[in-house]
């Protein structure tokens, strides 16, 4: 399969990239910030992303969304990530609506999809419990009681919990069971406190203290749960890294028109033969990394369930590719590049964070190794 675009998908991205360079442009972001903003997004702008379909990208149209894949998901993750837009999109339009949609019972996905769909209610998927990214370690747990659940845990940097209607909590069932539990915000016993991430994106921490759970907050069943969680990170992880390689050609395209003005000692700095070869190598690494994120997005597509190879190569060349943009964007751009005033530190912090996101680099390569048996 070709690692470009359809027709389809590029008219999708020129469609993405117009309306958010409009609506939400980077000095956006900086309002939210300054304004502290209760909700950290703008629900008008949310309200926008579900009258052009975006939060339905991932929902099958039966539950009226437009049942696109994870190229079309990507594809708007990408100009997002080239606008730093704050919006839920990652968290609910793509995370949850992956977890409801594979595992989901024909009442679960009536009661939410519709409104994942529209933009009505936002969910988010609650796993990590400390300063990395460890699913397999869950200290969250669900016990069997009077014909439901009983959960009782914590857990940390959940997207955008502090405005979720619905958390998809993974808690440890039995000794070797995985259970992924929807809970609506508000139940007894839920504790939810906002937290601002140095990238001016939020995220929530929150505390399950006995909340009682009916027997139909299950999603799916504790020996498929393990599955369901693995094949929804990975959908979390391919949307993050094409996030990330949309802030990294943005900092690369305003890199380059910097070093065509900028000059030194009468000279464009982009003459120097220093800034050339920096320049070429990153290009490079940005294309072959673009190309890493079509076929993940691809294998997604074609089976979500055997797709963990080519995420890790996606998601761990993303990490490095983005690191390596911002990095290279502030040295290019000199003290300025340094200076809260410029926009170049914003795509510095949100990479840092997007990084380090279901899984920094370091947790991929080694997962690509384990996957190749290493």
């Amino acid at each position: 399969m070709a690692l470009t675009l359809t027709d389809d998908q590029t008219a999708l991205r020129d469609s993405a990239r117009d309306f958010l360079s409009e609506q939400s442009p980077v000095k956006a972001l900086r309002q939210l910030r300054d304004s502290a903003d209760a909700d950290g997004f703008s629900r008008p702008l949310w309200a926008q992303f579900a009258e052009m379909g975006y939060t339905g990208v991932l929902v099958p149209e039966a539950h009226g969304g437009l049942g696109l894949g994870h190229v079309e998901a990507g594809v708007l993750m990408d100009q997002i990530g080239r606008q730093l837009c704050a919006s839920p999109l990652l968290a609910s339009g793509i995370v949850a609506t992956t977890a409801l949609t594979l595992a989901g019972s024909a009442a679960q996905q009536a009661a939410w999809l519709p409104k994942l769909a529209t933009a009505r209610a936002i969910a988010t998927l609650a796993v990590d419990e400390g300063g990395k990214h460890r699913p397999q370690q869950l200290a969250t747990t669900a016990r069997a009681d009077g014909g439901g659940w009983v959960l009782d845990g914590a857990k940390a940097l959940v997207l955008d919990g502090h405005v979720a209607d619905l958390f998809i909590v993974a808690a440890r069932v039995g000794d070797a069971g995985t259970g992924l539990f929807l809970v609506p915000s508000g139940m007894a016993g839920v504790q939810v406190e906002r937290t601002v991430m140095v990238d001016a994106h939020n995220a929530a921490r929150l505390q399950f203290k006995s909340v009682r759970l009916p027997a139909d907050a299950l999603l799916g069943t504790p020996e498929t749960g393990a599955a369901t969680l693995a094949a929804t990170l990975d959908a979390g992880r391919c949307a993050a890294a094409a996030e990330l390689l949309g802030l990294a050609d943005e900092v690369f395209a305003r890199t380059i028109d910097y070093i065509k003005q900028r000059k030194q000692f009468g000279k464009l700095i982009g003459e120097f033969q220093g800034l050339q070869h920096r320049a070429a190598t990153l290009y490079a690494d940005l294309e072959i990394s673009r190309a890493a994120l079509i076929a993940a997005q691809q294998a997604l597509d074609a089976d979500i369930h055997t797709a963990g190879k080519a995420i890790a190569v996606a998601k761990a060349r993303a990490g490095r590719t983005a690191t390596t943009a911002v990095q290279e964007g502030v040295q290019m751009h000199g003290g300025m590049g340094m200076t809260d005033a410029f926009e170049i530190g914003f795509f510095m912090k949100r990479a840092r964070v997007l990084n380090e996101l279901w899984g920094d680099q370091h947790f991929h390569t080694h997962a690509f190794a384990s996957h190749v048996g290493y």
